[in-house]
């Protein structure tokens, strides 16, 4: 056997040499930087015109080593999912491993080839980075984003509809919704970054809905649906989701499908599990207070669910012969059906909720004896008054209103299918409407014969883009910048509406004042005009006593921010104070409810009210 031992040749003591340096000053040589390479990992970069403060940097950072800070004079927006905030680095705490900038949503991080700083200030180190650097000295890029390096998925996973031709056949439901694998992959993409909870106006635990569903715990995913929305199965389908809008994974690439998640959450769950779930919490014993509550739209609905989880009596008056509202009368089956909306009913009914359907304000009940008999009373009846273009031969009997024709059609009433049709109108109701009317003609007639005209220009229509999407691929033809001139009627039908080209639709100070030029004019063939223009409240069953005692703002219910109107026991919520839509309705029934069970909890029970 070699012998390998290795041989130390010198002093033994001269290792003790080092201890000579023990003393020296400390250097680092040369204090000039040198070339860096492309790639270089130095210093941070922040462009402060792409972050949007949405915090992911933060958030994956194990160090801690990046805190959000914020800065007053930066604009915010929580719609746009805009947070006036900006990221400071503590490069003490700094390893460069340059996950922040491979996360970045908007890509508005990346590291400079700049990397020497000397100073005796440890406070020195702590860095708010813009696009400058951090001296300023203009040092190039080094790591940035990249293919490679982005650790986001920017494309959706893919949602099916049916092909234009099979959905024309009938009103069933045009989407399918995510199996689970879709869902956990489209699960994956969201990055925990908020800016969709603080864009909802319910506030909706999306990211906590988001992750369980990822984790694969379904029943978790409900349960934190229904900390803020006890309509669920109708927001899967059909929310404006303006979470979306707000996703930072849409700022480079498709943002994350929250609408589609939460549908997917709520059809993986079995109905009674959904309803021990949603109960939850519910209060053991009684409060002895009643609360009544007219109509059983998405408010009335939200508020009679949070109240009667308090404990409280909770009775809905609906005028109509199902609960529901607009979302039944006003949506057509295609995009929401019946049996799911009938599914979230089930679980407010299950809360303790009584709903009394086919009971009219004034004709069955009057307001009075509502008031005698409840502690707290809210509206919430929604808009189901249409407002008419009032243009030459609107008064004629084949003018009919989208509302109206909508809930025709809900209840199988025969309305007159029209062989040719001209909806008025740029909003969802305006599509809703043509697109249910245009099944009826496919079935009767074999064709689709139907134009939308809408004042608005393409980029600033109020409908959902999918909407006028799928209108188009089954046969509605959309006019863009023309508006309503006149009906004309020959021999006591209509035969056509003269449109005239919208030039613009406001005033020097912003208010709606459409001008047209009278030159340009189309005439649209048709013997049915259905007018989708907007709705306003009808408020008659309140009684002229108590319209006269209340304080109305514009034609609407004067109401403080948690929805309490001028007289002390009264509130309203929903649509007929806020506008069309439905989850706007929903947080306006949260809101509501709060504040009437804070109310309540100061009340003296009323003598025979505890069950």
């Amino acid at each position: 056997m070699s012998d390998v031992t290795p041989k130390y040749k010198g002093s033994v003591l001269r290792p003790l040499k080092a201890l000579a340096n023990l003393w020296r000053e400390p250097a680092t040589l040369p204090m000039e930087p040198r070339p860096a390479a492309p790639n270089y990992r130095g210093f941070h970069l922040n462009d402060w015109k792409l972050c949007i403060g949405c915090g992911t940097c933060q958030e994956i950072c194990d160090n801690a080593a990046i805190r959000m800070v914020q800065i007053p004079d930066l604009p915010t927006d929580a719609k746009a999912g805009v947070k006036p905030r900006r990221p400071a680095i503590d490069y003490g705490r700094c390893c460069w491993c340059a996950l922040c900038v491979d996360i970045c949503p908007t890509g508005s991080l990346s590291l400079s080839r700049e990397y020497i700083h000397v100073s005796s200030d440890i406070d020195s180190y702590f860095i708010l980075p813009d696009e400058k650097g951090i001296h300023g000295l203009g040092f190039e890029k080094g790591w940035s984003k990249s293919e490679t390096s982005d650790l986001l998925d920017h494309q959706r996973q893919e949602m099916e509809c049916l092909p234009a031709e099979e959905a024309l056949s009938g009103f069933g439901e045009l989407v399918p919704g995510y199996d689970t694998q879709a869902a956990v992959l489209e699960a994956s993409r969201c990055i925990q970054c908020g800016m969709c909870h603080e864009a909802c106006p319910t506030g909706m635990n999306a990211p906590e809905y988001i992750r369980a569903l990822w984790q694969g715990d379904r029943e978790k995913a409900v349960a934190e649906i229904y900390r803020t929305n006890p309509l669920a199965q109708v927001c899967g389908r059909i929310c404006t989701h303006a979470c979306e809008t707000a996703c930072s994974v849409g700022r480079r690439g498709a943002p994350v499908a929250i609408r589609w998640l939460k549908r997917h959450a709520m059809d993986s769950v079995p109905p009674d599990q959904i309803r021990e779930i949603a109960i939850a919490g519910k209060a053991e014993e009684p409060s002895g207070r009643r609360v009544s509550i007219i109509g059983a739209g998405p408010a009335g609905l939200t508020a009679a669910f949070d109240l009667a989880k308090k404990g409280h009596a909770v009775t809905i008056y609906e005028a109509r012969s199902k609960p529901g509202g607009m979302m039944r009368f006003g949506i057509p089956e295609y995009r929401l059906p019946y049996h799911n909306l009938d599914a979230d009913i089930d679980v407010i009914r299950a809360s303790g909720v009584e709903i009394l359907c086919n009971t009219a304000i004034g004709r069955d009940v009057s307001m009075a004896q509502i008031r005698g008999a409840s502690d707290a009373v809210l509206i919430s009846t929604g808009l189901w008054a249409a407002r008419s273009a009032r243009v030459p031969g609107t008064d004629h009997p084949r003018v009919l209103s989208a509302i109206r024709v909508l809930e025709a059609i809900t209840q199988g009433e025969d309305f007159g299918v029209p062989r040719r049709a001209v909806v008025v109108g740029g909003g969802n109701v305006a599509f809703d409407v043509a697109r249910s009317v245009a099944r009826l003609q496919k079935a009767r007639y074999g064709e689709v014969a139907m134009d939308v005209i809408a004042l608005e220009d393409r980029d600033h229509m109020l409908a959902d883009e999918e909407e006028v999407r799928e209108a188009a691929g089954e046969g509605i033809d959309l006019f863009n910048s023309w508006g309503p001139k006149s009906i004309q009627i020959n021999d006591g039908s209509i035969v056509a509406l003269e449109t005239v080209r919208c030039i613009s639709l406001k005033d020097a100070e912003g208010r709606f004042h459409p001008k047209y030029d009278e030159s340009t004019m189309v005439s649209h063939a048709a013997d049915t005009v259905i007018e989708a223009i907007g709705q306003s409240a009808d408020t008659s069953y309140l009684g002229k006593e108590l319209v006269e005692a209340l304080e109305w703002s514009r034609g609407r219910l004067k109401i403080d921010r948690a929805g309490r109107t001028s007289e002390p026991w009264l509130w309203a919520a929903g649509d007929m104070v806020e506008g069309p839509d439905v989850v706007h309705a929903i947080a306006a029934g949260h809101r509501a409810a709060a504040s009437i069970d804070e109310v309540l909890a100061h009340m003296a029970v009323k003598p025979g009210n505890v069950a």
